[in-house]
């Protein structure tokens, strides 16, 4: 037997396309119940179908497959910066599957993302942790990402939006 055969597939990164809405819906789900996250993934298929492949994106994804097989994805979106007069990127979702964590998986889409940003002209990389999820910190922590203490993250939804929106005149 060929010994080139027995060694391990190479991961592939690739961006996401239409017929992969499915997997990254499934991805999103497993997502949320390892971060345990509060309240319930509302998100169907079709919202991430409109999302990266409708008339007006508003994001992108990409797979990290292992034989052809995906095992991860990365999601993200553009943002801006007033302060440095320069776009960003916002990486929304990070996962890699529980049996394929811990070869680097993590590190080659954020890698990935980076490198897109770069190419992008961005000025930041940056995302949100759940400061619950300890595995996660301790993971970007050794990317050498750094925690911002002086902002906080807050949110109108539901219908305090709807009630401020209805405001407006």
């Amino acid at each position: 037997m060929d010994q080139t055969s027995m060694l391990p597939a190479a991961p592939v990164i690739r961006p996401a396309v239409p017929a992969d809405v499915d997997v990254l819906h499934r991805f999103i789900l497993e997502l949320a119940e390892a971060e345990e996250l509060p309240g319930q993934v509302t998100a169907r298929p079709g919202d991430v179908a409109a999302a990266l492949f409708g008339a007006r994106p508003v994001a992108e994804a990409v797979l990290v497959e292992v034989g052809g097989e995906p095992v991860g994805f990365a999601l993200f979106h553009p943002t801006y910066s007033t302060v440095v007069g320069r776009p960003g990127i916002h990486l929304a979702d990070l996962y890699v599957r529980p049996e394929h964590q811990g070869g680097g998986l993590g590190r080659a889409l954020v890698a990935h993302v980076a490198g897109l940003a770069v190419r992008r002209g961005c000025a930041r990389l940056e995302w949100w942790v759940l400061r619950t999820n300890e595995s996660a910190l301790g993971f970007y922590r050794r990317l050498h990402a750094r925690a911002l203490d002086e902002i906080a993250v807050l949110r109108l939804d539901g219908d305090t939006l709807a009630e401020l929106a209805s405001s407006a005149g």
